[in-house]
This record gives structure tokens, sequence and C-alpha cells, in this order.
């Protein structure tokens, strides 16, 4: 695995886990701005043909 694929991989994991985090608090603002860069991440590395598995 190359640098860009673990790197992307991480962020695509502390995004899930801060989103599952807010979703827990009913912090509304902060799901909708960890949805969006997680939507973000996933499109990126779909453009960079690296699989992404969906945990949230």
């Amino acid at each position: 695995m190359d640098a860009f694929t673990a790197g992307i991989l991480q962020r695509i994991e502390s995004t899930e886990s801060d989103l599952y985090r807010a979703r827990a608090a009913g912090d509304v603002f902060t799901v909708d701005v960890e949805q969006a860069e997680l939507d973000d991440l996933r499109r990126l590395a779909a453009e960079h043909g690296v699989q992404v598995g969906s945990a949230v």
C-alpha cells in the first residue's frame, strides 16, 4: 500500500469516527461538517482507484 492510499484510508477512518461521535452527541452542525468531509474523501479515493468500505 502506497502512502497516498494509507493516508486517505486513515483520514476516512478518522472522519467516520468523528461523524459517529457527533451523531451520538446530537451535534447537527458537526454531523454536517463531518459528512461533507467524508463525502469529499470518498470522492477523492474513488478518483484515485482506492477501494473504501462504508462503516458509517
